[in-house]
């Protein structure tokens, strides 16, 4: 069995992980387009911080591929697949053969047209370690810094530069931070532990036009910047399935097997648009946990095994300077809110059920309240008072407790 991945992020390693599991001699080549073994992603902020030395960035250790039997071919390019032939052209015109693929092509920056941003001499994204040296090398302590969005990608590289620098202002259209994981509460708390640092904040506006190292606002509102960061958003890299003939919408559509619509091909990752219980409907969740699920599944299946995916769930775990964020979930239905100064944890339920959650400082045994989401746990069927005020098994009948606790990992 011959087996190609295209990618190194976390549902690559995932996949090799989960084809080892069935096939313990399959041939793998792994194919990306980074030159580093596979890294931490979330990692890079940290990094920048000065938390984390570049020997401790790798997501696997050093031996990883080895021990798995994995021929990289790093700093790589797939041009093509084509699933006629199986194989996948490589640039340069190489072509590597496969009888299953995963595409584990993972997302790219999305910039927004904006006028006069050919005129900015020293501006990054922040999603790779690349990125990430290349931003290191202009960071200093005269330096002031812009950033074009207030998302998770943002305000990660906002962390990890800010005591780098002389000032960091961060502009957002949207009229909170993160705005699609925290609500107007929840976002002005951590707002606030980043302005203590120093930060600021310019919401409800977005840039209109760049000159070189000064940006003009909707508003009106002129400011000038020694370094310019774009964290607008980012776009599936689907590609490759697309012009192969497969289904993508907004990500490159799969079933609960992780397969595309094109036979021996799958795919995971942000890439991917998978299943999520919480709408019941299929969408991309760009998240590391899910990355992870999804490329296990699709390896186990890949070298004849038996898994599905079915317990997608959007889940993100956040920190800012000491600062800690938990949600899952969605916002829908009654919100039952305990807020203190530092901390807050906001429970939704709808139909009888847990349906999301927000906890920021508040987070102790969170994963109860995860686990809730992903099985549908009927309220009725636990101490309620309990578990709101305090998670805990203690909270769910001994059956279920008993269960829970000789669950198989």
């Amino acid at each position: 069995m011959e087996y190609v991945i295209i990618g190194n992020g976390t549902a690559a390693v995932a996949c090799i992980e989960g084809i080892r599991e069935v096939d313990p001699d399959g041939e793998i080549a792994l194919i990306s387009s980074e030159k580093y073994p596979a890294y931490g992603r979330p990692l890079i902020s940290y990094y920048l911080l000065g938390k984390v030395d570049k020997g401790h960035l790798n997501y696997r250790p050093a031996d990883f591929y080895k021990k798995n039997k994995v021929k990289t071919m790093l700093k790589r390019t797939v041009e093509k697949i084509d699933p006629v032939s199986k194989q996948v052209v490589l640039d340069g015109g190489e072509a590597v053969k496969y009888n299953k693929l995963l595409v584990a092509t993972g997302s790219r920056p999305f910039v927004p047209p904006m006028q006069g941003l050919e005129s900015v001499k020293n501006k990054f994204s922040f999603m790779t370690l690349d990125d990430a040296f290349a931003l290191e090398k202009q960071l200093s302590k005269d330096k002031d810094v812009l950033v074009i969005g207030a998302g998770l990608i943002g305000l990660k590289c906002v962390e990890g530069i800010a005591d780098r620098v002389r000032h960091i202002t961060v502009v957002d259209l949207a009229d909170r931070i993160m705005p699609s994981v925290l609500d107007i509460e929840s976002g002005k708390m951590v707002q606030t532990v980043l302005e203590e640092k120093g930060v600021e904040f310019i919401l409800n506006d977005c840039a209109a036009e760049f000159n070189q190292n000064q940006v003009t606002l909707k508003s009106g509102k002129k400011l000038t910047f020694d370094i310019l960061v774009l964290a607008v958003g980012v776009r599936p890299n689907t590609e490759l399935i697309k012009d192969a003939g497969g289904e993508v919408n907004r990500g490159v559509v799969i079933n609960a097997k992780c397969e595309t619509t094109l036979a021996d091909i799958y795919s995971a990752g942000d890439c991917a648009e998978g299943y999520d219980k919480t709408i019941d409907g299929k969408r991309v969740l760009a998240l590391l946990p899910n990355a992870y699920f999804q490329g296990r599944c699709a390896g186990l299946n890949m070298a004849g095994g038996v898994s599905s995916f079915v317990d997608g769930i959007p889940m993100n775990a956040i920190g800012f300077f000491g600062c800690h964020v938990l949600t899952a979930g969605v916002y829908e239905g009654e919100c039952i809110s305990r807020v203190t100064p530092s901390s807050l944890k906001k429970l939704y339920i709808k139909d009888g059920k847990l349906s999301g959650f927000i906890l920021i400082n508040d987070i102790e045994r969170a994963g109860i309240y995860t686990a809730m989401i992903r099985e549908g746990t009927p309220l009725s069927s636990v101490d309620s008072k309990l578990l709101i005020e305090k998670p805990q098994l203690l909270a769910f009948s001994r059956e279920v407790r008993d269960s829970k606790l000789t669950r198989k990992v």
